[in-house]
């Protein structure tokens, strides 16, 4: 049932996490919950590039030096496969990735879910390239009237997980 993706058409240079070959399987829990067992209806990446790219709210879940979650909203774009969204560096959750690079993004949707969880990477005029943050900035302003500036995060999936008919099509894709 663990399906290698591959790319499936030619945007494999726009995307990033396609070319990671992200391995797509269904979500492991317990068998009352009623995932099936093999692949037929399972959801394609594109769902998750496409639904990430339109949406306008998300939530974002980073740990505080004690180790409690810290949930609030942000707004993102999608941009060379990766979500990126950004704070100022007086906040509690900017604060938390200085310290554990660990998060977690969710759609504001509870019924067509995406969650993303990885490591988010803090991306400056130093550290990133120009043409990459003029691509993110270029999102931030088709999307939201603003351009973003930087500080950025870029969030490098390790897991995502969707669905839009739980438990029929829920999916789980693992880029270890």
């Amino acid at each position: 049932m663990n399906e290698r993706i591959e790319d499936p058409k030619s945007d494999e240079d726009a995307d990033p996490t396609i070319r990671a070959n992200p391995v797509r399987s269904r979500p492991v829990t317990q068998s009352e919950y009623g995932i099936p067992e093999d692949d037929s209806g399972m959801l394609s990446w594109e769902f998750v590039a496409e639904t990430m790219a339109d949406d306008e709210t998300f939530w974002v879940t980073t740990t505080r030096p004690d180790g409690r979650p810290h949930a609030r909203p942000v707004w993102g774009v999608w941009v060379d496969g990766r979500f990126h969204c950004g704070g100022g560096e007086r906040t509690r959750w900017v604060r938390n990735l200085a310290e554990n690079p660990a998060i977690t993004v969710h759609r504001e949707s509870g019924t067509e879910v995406v969650i993303v969880e990885g490591t988010a990477e803090k991306l400056t005029e130093e550290s990133a390239d120009d043409a990459r943050l003029e691509r993110i900035d270029a999102a931030y302003e088709a999307k939201y009237d603003t351009p973003h500036g930087t500080p950025v995060f870029a969030v490098h999936p390790e897991t995502v997980l969707a669905w839009t008919d739980y438990p029929t099509d829920a999916t789980r894709w693992e880029f270890r």
